[in-house]
């Protein structure tokens, strides 16, 4: 018998959710401290105003198949049962469908650019403060190597040196050869 988790289903128990479309629904689905500043930002944004709220509910249901499977229905319906050839209030319909659909489109082309250039900016501050920060740390680092160098060079330096004997070559070095 297996036994099942009790453990519930939150954001930070399910690292790889699906991506969410609409704004109001990442920020309601995942733990905010997850999300990239300007991902949580540009939710923040869209969620606040209707129209954006809106368009962003047409752009996800227009990008969805049940937008395929309902227009496959209702233009089945519609060339069957409520006109007969060659369909002129139905193609003039489905013009000012993808006139409107075609907006919607650019209205998100516009946000994904803006998103993507608040990511870009914010990576690129983050990246900079990164820099100097590890700038300050490599130079931190040289001048304690240059302290430690001289410490220990002055430590050597001053240690007092006690005479050796000298070193006497080996047969077959450079130097004078014993007698024998």
């Amino acid at each position: 018998m297996s036994q099942q988790s009790t453990v519930p289903k939150t954001p930070a128990s399910r690292p790889h959710l699906p991506p969410v479309l609409r704004p109001a629904r990442l920020l309601a689905t995942r733990d905010a401290a997850r999300l990239h500043p300007s991902v949580l930002a540009e939710a923040q944004r869209r969620a606040s105003s209707w129209q954006l709220r809106i368009a962003d509910a047409i752009t996800a249901f227009a990008g969805s198949m049940m937008f395929v499977y309902l227009h496959i229905a209702l233009f089945a319906v519609w060339m069957l049962a409520l006109e007969k050839n060659p369909w002129p209030t139905l193609t003039l319909i489905v013009s000012l469908e993808a006139i409107f659909l075609s907006t919607f489109v650019m209205i998100g082309q516009n946000r994904q650019a803006a998103f993507q250039q608040a990511k870009a900016d914010h990576d690129y501050t983050a990246q900079e403060k990164l820099l100097e920060e590890n700038t300050e740390l490599t130079r931190a680092i040289h001048q304690l190597t240059l302290e430690l160098h001289a410490r220990v060079l002055a430590d050597t330096l001053s240690a007092p040196t006690v005479p050796t004997a000298p070193e006497t070559p080996k047969p077959g070095q450079d130097g004078p050869v014993p007698a024998s």
